[in-house]
């Protein structure tokens, strides 16, 4: 996690000020969760809260830390000394660290998915806009990287839509089981705190009870939302994986909005370089890369252990962070991607009809020709396409065994573009749920 690749926004879900103060939530409403049920006076539960509009002092909380090795007791001493150590005698009765650490974990987690859903939304939008600026604009689809048969670009970007709404759905999936806090002390027993404190601090705080925590909330729960992380850089990757390939020289279908006064290379002063795109495939990289550890965390010892907690410290903040930064790069590339309609149609022809092959071959076997033969035909023209350069019209229709079978208006016929686009307003509806 680096400013270069980070949004202030959720950065300030992971600042050491942030995560004290959600630890302070969890105790002071568990004191007043406590105090409600008669266990500790209602004054002490109240004078925990003169905390409330108060600064805590992290350079402070280091100092004690460095000395008692342990960071919640760090944050605990801290707060004493500004409550009063009598006033908060009663603080973290019946606790566990765990308590504090995985419910305050999960109360970011969900404030940075909150902030994640508000992206992926974002790029929604930018990607249905595009789609219907491009529903009817012919381009070459390719498969193998060759070209195969016609699409328009509103597709390739409906098919991207599509994508990443599943994501959406998955995103919103992965925070609403991510939201669960666990106040149920030592083993996860209740055994010295009435687990009525539990549904309190978690009503306060947006979570639910988790059913059995053991100590520790179980991290099947994180490892589904960190894959959830890595399926939505993938799909970034996909996406920025095609605008590379229409940036290509050979290609240019498309491109990176190239701004005044940007430069492309430091060395040709003529180079314009999809550098936003390349780097959010290695923004993917890094969110995926922190999948497997997410994976790794769940088989814990017993009711718990902390082989966890060093991992969490860095993939929380740097997966969610990266995270946030390539949704918003990847939003704001969508939205000023330039496209070249006449490119895609002269790449789209460079083959001087090759990429109606297939219904010519359909033409032929409907007028009776076997499949073998019909493909034998369709492809001794083709192949001429490919290495004398000849147009494939002008070679079925001048073949014998082609033309005894399909007249040359049937063949002429088979040339049509708008054949291939007959269907893009019943996939549109199928995307977006519109007429």
């Amino acid at each position: 996690m680096i400013p270069r690749y980070s949004r202030p926004e959720m950065v300030a879900i992971w600042s050491p000020e942030t995560k004290f103060r959600i630890w302070f939530e969890i105790e002071a409403h568990a004191c007043d969760a406590m105090a409600e049920l008669g266990v500790i006076p209602k004054e002490n539960a109240e004078a925990v809260w003169k905390a409330k509009d108060v600064e805590f002092d992290v350079a402070r909380i280091d100092e004690i830390e460095a000395v008692t090795k342990h960071d919640v007791i760090a944050f605990l001493t801290h707060l004493a000394e500004i409550v009063g150590n009598d006033e908060a005698r009663f603080v973290h009765q019946g606790m566990t660290s765990s308590d504090v650490l995985d419910t305050c974990f999960n109360v970011q987690l969900t404030r940075a998915a909150d902030i994640l859903i508000a992206d992926l939304e974002g790029l929604l939008a930018a990607l249905k806009r595009r789609a219907y600026e491009h529903k009817d604009t012919v381009r070459i689809g390719r498969s193998h990287g060759i070209h195969a048969e016609p699409t328009t670009m509103g597709l390739t970007f409906a098919r991207f839509y599509a994508e990443m709404d599943r994501n959406l759905s998955r995103m919103r999936d992965a925070r609403a089981e991510i939201a669960t806090g666990a106040i149920s002390g030592a083993v996860g027993t209740f055994a010295n705190i009435d687990p009525r404190v539990e549904e309190h601090v978690c009503d306060r705080l947006g979570l639910v009870p988790e059913p059995v925590s053991t100590q520790v909330i179980p991290r099947d729960r994180h490892a589904a939302f960190f894959a959830t992380l890595g399926v939505i850089a993938s799909s970034i990757e996909n996406i920025a994986t095609e605008i590379r390939h229409m940036q290509r020289t050979e290609v240019l279908e498309g491109e990176e909005f190239f701004s005044k006064g940007q430069k492309g290379s430091s060395a040709m002063p003529h180079k314009r370089n999809p550098v936003l795109t390349e780097n959010l495939t290695g923004l993917a990289r890094l969110v995926r890369g922190m999948v497997i550890p997410a994976m790794e965390n769940v088989a814990l010892w017993h009711e718990r252990d902390i082989s966890h907690s060093s991992v969490e410290r860095n993939i929380g903040p740097d997966a969610t962070v990266t995270l946030d930064f390539a949704l918003a790069r990847l939003t704001g590339v969508i939205d000023k991607l330039v496209i070249y309609p006449d490119r895609m149609l002269e790449n789209l022809h460079k083959f001087r009809g090759l990429v109606m092959s297939q219904r010519v071959l359909l033409a032929l076997t409907q007028a009776g020709v076997s499949r073998e033969d019909a493909y034998a035909l369709v492809q001794r023209n083709a192949m001429k396409v490919w290495e004398e350069g000849k147009d494939f019209k002008t070679e079925l229709l001048g073949d014998p065994d082609v033309t005894k079978v399909l007249s040359n208006e049937a063949i002429e016929e088979k040339f049509d573009l708008g054949y291939h686009t007959k269907h893009v307003d019943t996939i549109f509806a199928r995307v977006f749920g519109e007429d």
